[in-house]
């Protein structure tokens, strides 16, 4: 008994003494406290971070000697060896500069943005801390050859190197790598379902194609979202926020923004956390009442279809709807619409939650994770029409295997509309439940008819067959009109209501191995992803009338890595890496990519990069079947084109000529017997049949690019510099394409289908297809960052965009370019201008540019804007506080037409624990 009393004494002896204590106090060369580095011992994943006093504990099991690793982000990384027990060290960490952050997204391995082989941008903590946005997603915009269209208050749409629209399927967001598109829609929906400030450990932004390692939608960029991992980061730390925006449209209204954050590390095993956001504020107000090209100026023109009114879009030729008698003009008549304004109450709100376990069962790299993540709220999105996504919902749930050499995640994305509805067919519908369309424009031409025969002019007549159609009418306001609107906005069939219904979802499965580990002379990567998605609108979006609408993709990647040491002042990396992707609907596709990089005196660093990319048709390109008032869009799938079937009435005209009174057409109308809208409306002012081209769109099938880019980074004694420029040339270009199809007739007959079109009998669709033009695009960027004066810091970027194609040959074909040919960024700000004490200044300029998308075309002019904040940090609250304004100068501007403007934002905000 004495014998095994003396072993348990000896062996707590040694665990006692096993136990390494190590305290210190990190600072950066000016003597200020870096909250929030992070200290690991070298070689394991035993860890913390420094409280907000700069100050940290480290506990390990271990005698000494052992080394421990000390990082911020922007600072130098030091190493300090810990040689007795208990040991307190005081740590002094340089500034380091951009490039020598370390990212993951260009090469899916870490390396520093200097070595990297593509262009790539990163937001880090600091940027986060000091933006003088509104909030960390507006802040992306200062980032060189970033676009940030701004849909609603908490709609943005981010993209690079142009072709996007807010609907934009080229541009990924992986939030913790997993995709934030909706179902739905099938691309982003800026951060209304993302992450909370605090959370946030970095982000990554990838300009242009990555296909070759992250697939199909990796075609115009990606941007990655990491959060902080509850085992470095734990505590209580949160956030509230509250200010006012102000529009002359919209007046001033209250914002406010909180979020929370809860982390708790159980042991060295096992740790969670939770994340809860909410924001609320009043959306920008669209007031554009300018009527659409072709449809006059102001409701007093016959035909008028504004931009922000609805209901106005229900148009017709009053003489073809009379059976051609001779004393009805041959004009054009809209209905009287609704404005916006009449047809939502403008509440943006988001709030979301997520939550994570996180288990080590080996106290090692080795972790499995489940994490969830849930999101509702209130926007307004623009696509085709105007929608108010109101108690819109989307969930993801991951389940994750991973360590420092591979990863294997599986997750599924599930969306609701909730109670979001289309405004146009709001408007529409507010019309026809008082008054049918066929009444109304039968009062109107009965009206002109009379008045012109009793002696009026055709001003007179049109003003009394307007009067006279018009009685009825519900106005808004009052009970009669509420009434209408609760009905058509909780109604699914657009025949009478405009309720989107929507529960698709998508299943994701990707992993990757890293294979360094084992072999040192090349770095070798495989990886792959299989995504399987589940169709469910109810029929108000797709075709899914008779249930699920379900196919998959799937993909294959390999890369290979190697940095040469030339000599002692020359080094080389070269990468290369292809991938193999497969959707069911169409035949395999190969994206490769090669890289190389050198590497100068350290200092010089020079990169030049080929890449292939390829997208596949989206959702809404292969399985839409929509009314959208101006179009029906009808997606191209093959098995999609019968599925879409509706019965038209036939003017009294057609009639005529033996047609009957209602016919039956399906979508394949718009493929196989169609003109082109555009040829229409030159055969309706010169009524020459040689003025109609045939349309019969094709198909769609992948969109391809192949892009070529050469960069360079450099540090000039403290300024840094970084510039690229590139070169893509598109093939297969996925565009809508507006085709006219006749209700009656066989395109090309020079008879029936004639007669049809000058009758008003068709009906006018919107095809996915590829166009034949050859599309390029160029552009490059440069950004320079240095300290002046000091310690205050100044950065400027500028980035050229340009679109190259044919547009006389393709007068149909539309691009989407949607971005300026010009943009300027500068910021300038010190985070220590006296102590605790820090500002920033930002200011964007961007040239005009032609807007481009199915709600409207247009011209978009020149605009700059200057944000600004200043911060006070107050370490023995662990707090800090801001103050700041977006737009400050006061100067309205939208950044794609029908918008509303964008107005100035006034907050302040206090952050606690956020190291």
């Amino acid at each position: 008994m004495k014998t095994i009393l003396k072993i348990f004494m000896l062996f707590c002896c040694a665990v006692s003494f096993a136990q390494t204590t190590v305290k210190g106090t990190v600072t950066d060369n000016n003597g200020q406290p870096l909250p929030g580095a992070n200290i690991i011992v070298v070689g394991t994943t035993t860890g913390t971070i420094s409280d907000f006093d700069g100050k940290f504990t480290l506990t390990y099991n271990q005698e000494p000697p052992f080394s421990i690793q000390i990082s911020s982000v922007g600072f130098e990384t030091v190493t300090k060896e810990i040689t007795t027990n208990p040991q307190t060290v005081e740590v002094i960490l340089v500034e380091g500069t951009s490039l020598d952050e370390v990212v993951i997204s260009a090469s899916r391995t870490p390396e520093r943005i200097f070595e990297s082989p593509v262009t790539v941008e990163r937001f880090g903590l600091k940027e986060i801390k000091n933006t003088a946005s509104a909030d960390f997603y507006d802040g992306l915009e200062n980032l060189k050859g970033v676009d940030v269209n701004t849909n609603s208050l908490t709609f943005k749409s981010v993209n690079t190197r142009g072709f996007a629209t807010f609907a934009n399927t080229r541009f990924m967001q992986l939030v913790d790598g997993m995709d934030n598109s909706t179902p739905a829609l099938n691309f982003p929906i800026g951060n209304l379902m993302g992450m909370n400030e605090t959370d946030i450990q970095s982000i990554e932004l990838l300009p242009g194609a990555a296909s070759a390692l992250y697939g199909a939608n990796a075609f115009n960029g990606i941007l990655f979202m990491r959060s902080k991992s509850p085992f470095d980061h734990q505590g209580i730390s949160g956030y509230y926020k509250q200010g006012m925006t102000s529009q002359d449209a919209a007046g001033d209204n209250t914002y406010r923004d909180a979020g929370i954050r809860m982390a708790y590390k159980f042991s060295d095993k096992f740790a969670a956390k939770v994340n809860f956001g909410w924001l609320k504020g009043t959306d920008w107000a669209a007031n554009n009442y300018n009527g659409k090209p072709g449809t006059g100026d102001t409701r007093d023109a016959l035909g008028y279809d504004g931009y922000n009114v609805y209901g106005d879009e229900v148009a017709t030729n009053i003489r073809a709807a009379s059976g051609g008698l001779g004393i009805i003009p041959d004009v054009v008549v809209s209905r009287t619409g609704y404005n916006e304004e009449d047809l939502t109450d403008y509440n943006a709100e988001s709030v979301k939650a997520d939550w994570g376990l996180y288990y080590r069962p080996w106290a090692n790299d080795f972790e499995i994770q489940y994490v969830g993540k849930v999101g509702t709220g209130s926007t307004i999105y623009q696509g085709t029409n105007r929608y108010y996504i109101n108690g819109f919902t989307q969930e993801q749930h991951k389940i994750e295997v991973k360590n420092d050499n591979f990863f294997l995640r599986g997750y599924i994305v599930s969306d609701k509309a909730g109670d979001s509805y289309d405004m146009v067919f709001t408007g529409i519908n507010i019309n026809r439940s008082w008054k049918s369309d066929e009444d109304w424009f039968g009062q109107y031409i009965q009206t002109y008819a009379a008045a012109t025969l009793g002696g009026a002019n055709d001003t007179q007549a049109h003003a009394a067959a307007r009067a006279a159609a018009e009685t009825g009418r519900l106005v808004p306001g009052t009970p009669e009109f509420q009434a209408a609107f609760n009905n058509v906005i909780t109604n699914p069939d657009f025949a009478s209501g405009s309720k989107f219904q929507d529960a698709s979802k998508y299943y994701h499965v990707d992993g990757n191995y890293n294979f360094s580990h084992l072999w040192d002379e090349i770095e070798i990567q495989v990886g792959g992803s299989y995504r399987q998605y589940s169709l469910n609108s109810f029929g108000t979006i797709y075709t899914d009338y008779d249930g699920n609408i379900d196919y998959n993709e799937y993909g294959l990647y390999t890369q290979l890595q190697k940095q040469l040491d030339l000599n002692e002042n020359l080094k080389l990396k070269l990468t290369g890496s292809i991938r193999y992707d497969k959707s069911e609907f169409f035949d395999g596709f190969l994206s490769p990519r090669l890289s190389a990089g050198f590497t100068i005196n350290e200092n010089h660093n020079i990169r030049g990069s080929f890449q292939t990319g390829f997208r596949n048709p989206t959702t809404q390109d292969l399985f839409i079947g929509l009314d959208a008032g101006r179009a029906i869009l009808v997606g191209s799938a093959p098995d999609n084109l019968d599925r879409y079937t509706r019965t038209y009435g036939v003017s009294a005209s057609g009639q005529l000529l033996g047609v009957p009174s209602t016919v039956q057409q399906s979508g394949r109308a718009a493929y196989e017997n169609s003109y082109l809208a555009t040829s229409v409306q030159a055969f309706a002012q010169s009524e020459n049949p040689a003025d109609l081209v045939i349309a019969n769109s094709d198909l769609v099938t992948p969109e391809k690019v192949t892009s070529f880019e050469v960069g360079y980074r450099g540090k000039l004694n403290k300024t840094i510099v970084d510039l690229s420029v590139y070169y893509n040339k598109y093939q297969d270009f996925i565009s809508g394409e507006n085709v006219i199809a006749p209700l009656y007739g066989e395109v090309g007959d020079n008879s029936l289908s004639l007669a049809a079109v000058a009758n008003g009998d068709y009906k006018v669709y919107q095809t996915y297809t590829n166009s034949p033009a050859d599309v390029n695009a160029f552009g490059g960027s440069i950004g320079v960052s240095t300290k002046v004066f000091g310690d205050f810091d100044l950065s400027g970027n500028y980035t050229y965009a340009k679109q190259d194609f044919d547009e006389d040959a393709f007068p149909d074909f539309r691009t989407n370019f949607n971005t300026p040919e010009h943009k300027v960024k500068a910021s300038f700000g010190n985070t220590d201008l006296f102590k605790n004490f820090g500002f920033n200044l930002a200011w964007r300029w961007s040239d005009n540019y032609y807007w481009q998308a199915t709600f409207g075309d247009g011209e978009i002019p020149s605009y700059h804007t200057l944000d600004a904040q200043i911060n006070l940090r107050v370490p023995s609250f662990k707090s800090t506080f801001k103050a700041g304004a977006t737009n400050i100068l006061g100067d309205e501007y939208f950044t794609a037409i029908g918008t509303g403007n964008i107005g100035s934002m006034y907050y302040v905000s206090w952050t606690i624990n956020n190291l």
